[in-house]
Formats: C-alpha cells, structure tokens, sequence
C-alpha cells in the first residue's frame, strides 16, 4: 500500500504520563525539545492529531518563527469521526491548509478546511493514509493524543517514534502516552528497535523504529 511515513512525536513523563490526572495539560518538554519538536514539524508534509487534542488545547500546529525562522507550515490533519471541531478551532484559521478526516456519516458542515471521508463509525485510517498520499502528502508526524498513537501502532501503521521524557513522575491513573487496553496476549506486543537515546536539555530523547513482524 502506497502511503505517507508516519513518525510518532511525543512527551511523556519518566511513568508515561502525557498529562495530570483527569487530563490537564503539562508542561513536560523542555525549550531545547521544543526547537527540536519545530524543526521536525519544518521537515513532514503534514501534523496529525485527534479531536480530543483540538478540544482540550486548541493548537494552532504551525511551526514557530523564533525556533525555525523561514519554514513553511506543513498540511494539518485532524481525526475527527463526528466532525466535532468548532467553527473557532485554531487549526481552522488561515496559516496552514488543514484537512478534516471524518466519516461518511458526519454531518455536513461548511468549514475552512477540506474534507476526507473514509469509513461509516471511525475514520478508516488505512482509506485516509492512501488519500493523503494520492495528495502528495508523503511524510506525516502523529501529535497525539494517547488514542491516536493507540489507533496507528495497533494498525502497524508507523515507521518511527521520537519520544522526550522529561523528568517528572505524574502517577496515577493520568493518561499514558499510549491509551486503550494495552496487550494482554505476547503477540499483541509491539516491537520497537530502538535507533538512539541522547540527552536533551533536561530530558531524554529516545528514537525508535517498529519491528518488523
């Protein structure tokens, strides 16, 4: 299947925590993660994220001047079964070209966005992945939040992972970096190899690659 390289991006605590309990945003990277967090934006077609990600924070997912000064903003995704998105949404706005997947139930709404839709209850990831790249979106970096990461490992639909660990322990039943029931059988495990691990600012960085089944 033609599709987009997918890279995972995200930050946890050193627990695997991406948030307090009850889901309140935090703070866990560091300036010297962020710059990095940019300039990868700077190097992928698109940022996807779920809805949930949009509700709760509102991100505009563009790439800041002050890290890299003359990029230009990459195509922003976002997961959107019951096209929930409000018409206020940042991601909506005119820095970026942002495409809406949902479902072929949604509703019809007039938005500042396109459209895809692939799939009747959830959005068939593997239906918008071979859209994306008939687009000519050829690299695409997963934002989160802990469904979405869930959604796209489970599918076997990543290629690499880039995950900053900040030193904090948050506890808890705080959501994890990676959300749902988890494995309970050896073959649901997911195999990573792991490509470097290196210092960053106050944290570390770890590079991952999926196995090979």
């Amino acid at each position: 299947m033609n599709r987009p390289r997918i890279i995972i991006n995200a930050a946890m605590s050193v627990d695997g925590r991406i948030a307090l309990v009850g889901g309140k945003r935090i703070k866990i990277s560091d300036d010297a993660d962020f710059m990095r967090v940019h300039k990868l934006r700077a190097s992928v077609d698109a940022i996807l994220v779920g809805i949930n990600t949009v509700l709760k924070d509102d991100p505009k997912l563009t790439v800041k001047k002050k890290y890299v000064p003359l990029a230009k903003n990459p195509v922003r995704i976002v997961l959107d079964s019951q096209l929930r998105i409000p018409d206020t949404a940042r991601v909506l706005n005119d820095d970026a070209p942002t495409i809406i997947a949902t479902t072929e139930r949604a509703q019809k709404r007039n938005l500042n966005a396109k459209l895809i839709r692939c799939g009747a209850e959830r959005v068939n990831l593997g239906c918008l992945l071979t859209e994306l790249y008939e687009r000519g979106i050829k690299s695409v970096m997963v934002e989160g939040g802990g469904t979405i990461i869930s959604s796209f490992l489970r599918a076997r639909l990543v290629d690499e992972l880039y995950i900053f660990v900040g030193s904090i322990i948050i506890g808890g039943d705080a959501p994890s970096i990676v959300a749902g029931t988890g494995a309970k059988e050896n073959a649901e495990v997911i195999g990573l190899k792991l490509k470097s691990c290196e210092r960053l600012g106050s944290g570390l960085l770890l590079h991952y690659g999926v196995k090979d089944d």
